[in-house]
């Protein structure tokens, strides 16, 4: 997963105001509903002091609503300047909390949102095709915006009966080729404008077939085939989103697992993946990170109780204030971060992934790993241990 969403939070002064909210219907969740958590969490952040004008510009995003009928939480970061962030988490948080501090609150959304997935759904009939991107993230508002392809070809029907039957339908499925080659002409420029991670195709069987042939290879190495959607009347709505539901959720196992393996099989060969703090600070510094990957449990707690010495640019990041000294650092450019923070701040800045894992999934030392884009002699290495930061790496898996 890449967290292109909280780039605009790089190079942004504080203090930060970081939102969690149970956005979850009053229906869904019990007695109170959104607008009654989120007084509850006003009043705490009025008596650390935050500003009335920033409240009331965050009041207006949490009344904004997501679109979402199900169990969900929602994120807001804010600074002097507004509203920055504004999220859909997938899971809703525990406790509906605010936090005012000289740094956005990150360790919470950075997980929940390990959870999005962003999908292109192509319902398709034989006179052509709707197509509506899904953002789990996002928030939304009303229903996102449906994008219609007119195939162009209205002779769709067979003749069945007569002296013109078989003319006819060669015509009809002259013109069902025709519509399927023009909706498959718009999802491959869409998906390559894009990149979602899946593409999820429903509709009138004959026509997913002809519109699946015609597809890019690009597009058929990410596409799904959903059955029980369409353009029309007659679908099972509530059916069809639990299939959709259902394939999301692979998605989600699939992407972590992928990474898990790529890490695993890293490490096994002892060269492309390093563990260990120490280390992931060296290689995020040196820009060679292509997937950090973070237990859970130290996200949540370890990290963020860690803290980094980072400089004004996203790479500058050392485990002491000498280290950052010595990569030409001065003294009043360098500052103190949680680790987490700190971290997540490298990734964004050499567009690297992250994944979370749960324990137990894969060892990683001090909670943390990385998959990298390159090495060279000298990278951290986990099988020559006199290259390394860390001489306690392969006695201490955590």
């Amino acid at each position: 997963m890449h967290l292109h969403w909280l780039t605009p939070l790089l190079g942004r002064p504080g203090p930060f105001v970081t939102v969690y909210l149970d956005a979850s219907p009053g229906e869904v969740a019990g007695e109170s509903g959104t607008a009654d958590r989120w007084r509850s969490v006003r009043r705490g952040l009025e008596r650390d002091g935050v500003p009335t004008d920033l409240l009331d510009e965050i009041a207006e995003h949490v009344a904004r609503p997501d679109g979402r009928r199900d169990p969900h939480g929602r994120v807001i970061v804010a600074d002097s300047g507004g509203v920055v962030v504004d999220r859909v988490l997938g899971p809703a948080p525990v406790q509906s909390r605010g936090v005012y501090g000289s740094v956005p609150a990150l360790s919470q959304v950075v997980r929940a949102s390990e959870e999005g997935v962003c999908y292109l759904l192509v319902a398709v009939d034989r006179t052509g095709a709707d197509l509506r991107w899904v953002d789990t993230d996002e928030v939304d508002g009303d229903a996102p915006a449906v994008e219609t392809v007119d195939g162009g070809h209205d002779d769709v029907h067979k003749v069945r009966e007569g002296g013109l039957a078989r003319r006819g339908q060669t015509r009809a499925e002259d013109s069902w080729q025709r519509n399927s080659e023009a909706v498959a002409a718009v999802v491959d420029r869409r998906v390559r404008e894009k990149v979602p991670g899946m593409v999820l195709l429903t509709g009138d069987l004959r026509a997913v077939a002809l519109v699946k042939e015609a597809l890019g290879q690009h597009v058929r190495d990410v596409l799904v085939e959903v059955p029980g959607g369409g353009r029309g009347d007659g679908v099972r709505q509530e059916a069809f989103a639990a299939r959709v539901t259902e394939v999301v959720a692979a998605h989600r196992l699939h992407r972590r697992t992928a990474q898990v393996e790529r890490y695993r099989e890293a490490q096994g060969r002892g060269e492309g993946a390093v563990t260990g703090v120490d280390d992931v600070v060296e290689v995020l510094r040196r820009g060679q990170v292509d997937e950090l990957v973070v237990s859970a449990d130290a996200l949540d707690r370890g990290l963020a109780d860690r803290s980094l010495w980072v400089g004004p640019e996203p790479l500058q990041v050392a485990t002491t204030v000498g280290e950052l000294a010595a990569m030409g650092v001065a003294d009043g450019d360098s500052r103190s971060l949680p680790a987490d923070v700190a971290l997540v701040r490298a990734v964004l800045g050499q567009d690297a992934g992250f994944t979370c894992v749960q324990d137990g999934d894969v060892e990683l030392v001090d909670g943390i790993g990385a998959v990298l884009r390159w090495a060279d002699v000298s990278t951290p290495s986990e099988s020559v241990l006199t290259q390394s930061a860390d001489s306690h790496r392969l006695r201490a898996p955590g």
